[in-house]
């Protein structure tokens, strides 16, 4: 507690106090608290009372987000982090040591394949990617040594689904962890931990906060213990999400539901639409009924088939370069979730370290692309599509 008595002292107010309480949640940026004596400082770290110490070990906006998360996901004593990949990171190499084995699933995000095809081998932890939608794939990829399976519900950028159902029986029967990524399909379509998964994770950054004004990670663990070794690595590793993030998180996740909800149904409309149009070969969206994946995509996630949808134009690069010079209003730019409507190019940004080769194995052409689709009204989004595709036709 900071003593007032000598207004000499540069920091000598505490806090006014007040009848009232503050209908938004404060920003609470201090990087330090205060304690009155030892002995308090022992209550805290020991776990006899709540209270903060340091900034990297916990704030209280970080704990606001976080509890927000843990609803929405039906878990409990979520770790916020500085960002996806972080959380990502915590979960690789937070529980993970030398001599262990991991599979991942092989169309993850294209940073989250460069952590296990580079990284990881680096530090003596062996990786191998399968097909998630192919249960005995990942189970021939299992070795003695596995100790966790790494997958997304929806694929980044190709919109495959995994078998979910599945893999978690597989790793319960192998005794092996199930890490999955819910970023592209949110609480909202989907909640891993009903589906049999261990760990849950998420960038923040993406729908969930919604405004592209905010970088942030979170993973859950079912288990305790688990949860633990997270948060521990978590701080050690200096992971921990500044302050000013998390309420800027806090503030765009009050319009989540809504916002997936209205994205999600312009996805729908676009995806028809697109596959309507000469010049594009391919669209693939978890809804339609030409989807690879359809019947798992209707089991698992029911009518959610979120704001992502992929297609493929005929042509190149050329046809890439005219298309997004064509989209008119349109964010070119390599993320996903926010309120407007964004365009990728995964030859060229998320899988741009894997070959041509690589690239070609997963569909990924110079003429695919993924769309983040957001708020605008369906119909002047479909307009502006149109048009794109009908400039890329031209050079094609």
């Amino acid at each position: 507690m900071t003593r007032n008595s000598k207004g000499s002292l540069v920091r000598p107010y505490p806090l006014p106090q007040s009848a009232s309480t503050p209908v938004v949640t404060p920003l609470s940026p201090s990087v330090v608290y205060a304690s009155e004596t030892p002995d308090a400082l022992d209550d805290q770290y020991e776990g006899r009372v709540h209270g903060y110490t340091y900034s990297r070990e916990g704030h209280p906006n970080a704990d606001v987000v976080a509890q927000r998360l843990d609803a929405l996901e039906g878990a409990e004593g979520g770790v916020l982090t500085g960002s996806g990949m972080s959380a990502v990171s915590a979960v690789l190499l937070g529980l993970l040591k030398t001599g262990d084995h991991v599979v991942g699933g092989n169309q993850l995000y294209g940073r989250s394949l460069r952590m296990m095809k580079e990284d990881l081998p680096r530090l003596g932890i062996a990786t191998t990617l399968a097909d998630p939608g192919d249960v005995a794939a990942v189970a021939a990829a299992i070795r003695p040594e596995t100790r966790l399976v790494l997958i997304e519900v929806v694929s980044n950028p190709t919109l495959r689904v995994a078998d979910l159902d599945g893999l978690a029986a597989l790793c319960r029967e192998k005794g092996v962890l199930l890490a999955v990524d819910n970023t592209f399909t949110t609480p909202k379509a989907i909640r891993p931990f009903e589906h049999g998964a261990n760990i849950v994770i998420h960038s923040v950054t993406k729908l969930l906060s919604g405004h592209s004004d905010v970088m942030l990670g979170y993973v859950v663990a079912r288990d305790p213990a688990l949860n633990e070794r997270l948060r521990v690595f978590a701080v050690t590793a200096g992971l921990t999400p500044s302050p000013f993030d998390c309420w800027l998180a806090e503030r765009g996740m009050l319009t989540f539901d809504l916002r997936f909800d209205r994205a999600q149904a312009t996805a729908v409309a676009l995806a028809d639409h697109l596959a309507a149009l000469p010049g594009v070969r391919r669209v693939i969206y978890p809804l339609r009924a030409d989807h690879p994946d359809h019947a798992r995509a209707a089991g698992l996630l029911g009518q959610r088939g979120c704001n992502m949808v992929s297609f493929e134009l005929t042509g190149g690069r050329a046809a890439a370069n005219a298309f997004t010079r064509g989209a008119e209003g349109l964010s070119f730019a390599p993320t996903l979730g926010d309120v407007g409507t964004t365009l990728s190019h995964p030859a060229s940004s998320s899988h741009r370290a894997l070959s041509a080769e690589e690239r070609a194995a997963l569909g990924l052409s110079e003429g695919f692309f993924r769309v983040s689709v957001g708020l605008e009204e369906p119909e002047a989004l479909k307009a502006v599509f149109t048009e794109a595709v009908a400039a890329a036709a031209a050079v094609s």
